[in-house]
């Protein structure tokens, strides 16, 4: 079976350039419906240039970020109305959603330690520890909603223990598909 890798934002051209503004620090005073279009606009020209291509080539397309990551950022710690998550959601995305989502968890202040630790440094990782667990309760309450769809993989450990973990899952998923 063959997989397409990409994520969001930056799967495109046009979204290497909406992810410079989404997550240069110079943009801190960023208004949150504006990074919901960003995220939004991102999204739509993923889906046309690379995730429908792909799917109607009978291909696995596996992307880092998606509808739930807006979800959880823009609604669970922006505090943005759901409604226009969803409506926005569904403009761009023409109500694709993905077979299965992985939420790699662990603790807020473990997490950022280890992005401060890989020298990563954006907007978004700037701030504060209060915003980052909002982000996690999000997640983790799409997964209550979804369990059939959202899989909790805990993310402590090493890279190959997390790896391990997320193999279990998907062939988990897969034996399930199958039957």
């Amino acid at each position: 079976m063959e997989a397409v890798l990409t994520r969001e934002p930056v799967g495109t051209e046009i979204g290497k350039s909406i992810r410079g503004v989404l997550l240069s620090e110079e943009h801190g005073a960023m208004d949150p419906v504006t990074e919901l279009f960003l995220y939004a606009a991102d999204r739509r020209q993923h889906i046309k240039e690379i995730v429908l291509p792909s799917l109607q080539q009978g291909l696995v397309v596996i992307t880092d970020r998606f509808s739930d990551s807006t979800r959880a950022y823009q609604g669970s710690a922006r505090g943005l109305d759901l409604k226009l998550l969803d409506a926005l959601d569904e403009a761009a995305t023409g109500g694709l959603k993905p077979d299965l989502t992985l939420v790699l968890d662990m603790v807020v202040r473990e997490g950022l330690l280890r992005n401060q630790n890989a020298n990563k440094r954006d907007r978004l990782e700037l701030e504060d520890v209060a915003f980052h667990e909002r982000v996690r309760a999000g997640f983790l309450d799409i997964q209550k909603a979804e369990p059939e769809r959202v899989r909790l993989i805990d993310a402590t450990g090493t890279v190959e223990d997390v790896h391990a973990r997320v193999l279990e899952a998907v062939k988990e998923f897969l034996k399930g598909r199958a039957q």
